[in-house]
């Protein structure tokens, strides 16, 4: 009885203290001046002006008038950046991992693509909120577990509901390639370490037949719905992608080679530790890479020491589409993503390419590059101005946040325990 009494207490502390009320439509211009803008696409613009309206983008540039009419943000040595985009998140999915009732991020099931994560996204989630203070402004919501774990969507962080937060539904299907080879179990007499996985054939086998099955099925007149066949439609029209959660040189090969012999259109791989070990294979193919956060340690003891580290930029100069994320963290690390970047820095990239990890190139690879990822007349005027560089963490300082031109609050419980808690040092200092 007290365990559920205390659910029950945590569940109605999370919802009591919901995040910060969504901002209203735009109802003016918005101008600012001033700033040095980074576009998303490699280009910085000093001294830049952008204008928006409507919640788009009207005009951008160094040479563009300042209006009279609307809001003017003076700007002036501050640093205005695309909203970050975190992907293969399963953000607004799980609260607490602790309190089963609060995680809807692993449903029951095997081959389930027909589970949208979508409707089960929580928008009121503390989690998602934290995000909105270092940048990151867009996610896609990913289901996890399984082989085929279901569908992802994308949603913007400043939302009274699914509804309301969703930018692309059902943009992808995503799915957990077995291992070639696996940890042994120790526990039931198995050699410690990595050993071959017997199952693997077999594996690989049941994800081909249902491939198949879901690929015959969109050719028959059906007279009655098979659901999870049904979900998979998108993958062999193009309205979807498929994303292969595997990080091995067979893993990646298998998985690319499979689906673009069942007629894949868009293939993703998330994680890809090996990948640039199969590069040419992977851009021959055009499959873009979701890596892994460059937070990490080696995976192997012959690995090099910084491989994640500088990954990315191996990746790039082999001439692939490339985006950050951090599948294999705690849901909140999402927020440091920016970080994830600025590391890349420290191992080759120039700042602009290692921005495009989480603007430009993560909008390509999602498939919503006509809208979002970078600052565009035309585009959405998805955006923040921080105090200095945004992928530094002493300098990463947002000011102002815009979600489609909405002003949206950067305040959130950990913004408000902060203050509550220097506040009463303060006094206390005074004090003494």
């Amino acid at each position: 009885m007290k365990k559920i009494v205390l659910i029950i207490a945590i569940v109605f502390g999370v919802s009591l203290n919901a995040q910060q009320t969504p901002a209203p439509p735009q109802s003016e211009q918005v101008a600012i001046i001033g700033a040095t803008a980074h576009v998303g696409n490699g280009e910085v613009i000093e001294n830049c002006t952008i204008i928006f309206n409507d919640g788009k983008i009207t005009a951008i540039g160094a040479d563009v008038t300042t209006p009279t009419t609307g809001t003017t943000i003076n700007a002036e040595g501050k640093h205005v950046y695309p909203g970050f985009i975190a992907p293969s998140k399963p953000l607004g999915l799980v609260e607490v991992d602790a309190v089963r009732a609060s995680d809807d991020q692993d449903e029951i099931g095997e081959m389930i693509p027909h589970v949208r994560s979508l409707i089960a996204y929580n928008a009121e989630s503390k989690v998602v909120e934290s995000m909105r203070p270092n940048g990151v402004l867009i996610g896609q919501v990913t289901p996890q577990g399984g082989t085929i774990s279901g569908t992802s969507s994308i949603v913007q962080f400043d939302a009274w509901n699914w509804e309301d937060a969703a930018l692309k539904t059902d943009d992808g299907i995503h799915m957990n390639w077995p291992n070639f080879f696996r940890r042994g179990r120790w526990w039931m007499g198995e050699e410690r370490g990595y050993i071959p996985n017997k199952d693997y054939g077999k594996e690989m086998e049941d994800i081909k037949m249902f491939f198949q099955n879901s690929k015959a099925y969109g050719k028959t007149s059906e007279t009655e719905k098979n659901l999870p066949f049904a979900a998979m439609q998108g993958l062999f029209d193009g309205t979807q992608r498929l994303y292969i959660h595997a990080d091995g040189e067979k893993e990646m090969t298998d998985g690319v080679t499979m689906a673009k012999a069942m007629g894949v259109k868009h293939v993703v791989i998330v994680g890809g530790y090996r990948a640039n070990k199969i590069a040419d294979f992977l851009k021959e193919n055009d499959v873009a890479v979701l890596v892994e956060r460059t937070h990490a340690l080696p995976s192997f003891d012959d690995d090099d020491y910084d491989i994640t580290y500088k990954l990315p930029k191996l990746l790039l100069d082999a001439g692939l589409l490339v985006g950050l994320q951090n599948e294999d963290a705690a849901n909140f690390q999402a927020r440091n993503l920016a970080f994830y970047a600025g590391q890349t820095v420290a191992h080759g990239l120039d700042k602009e390419t290692a921005l495009q990890l989480l603007t430009g190139n993560t909008a390509k690879i999602l498939g919503i590059d006509d809208r979002y990822g970078t600052l565009e007349e035309g585009k959405s005027a998805t955006l923040f101005i921080s105090e200095g560089d945004a992928l530094d963490m002493r300098t990463n300082k947002l000011t102002k946040a815009y979600i489609d031109g909405r002003d949206i609050s950067l305040e959130t419980h950990q913004t408000e325990l902060w203050k509550r808690y220097m506040g009463k040092y303060e006094r206390e200092k005074e004090g003494q």
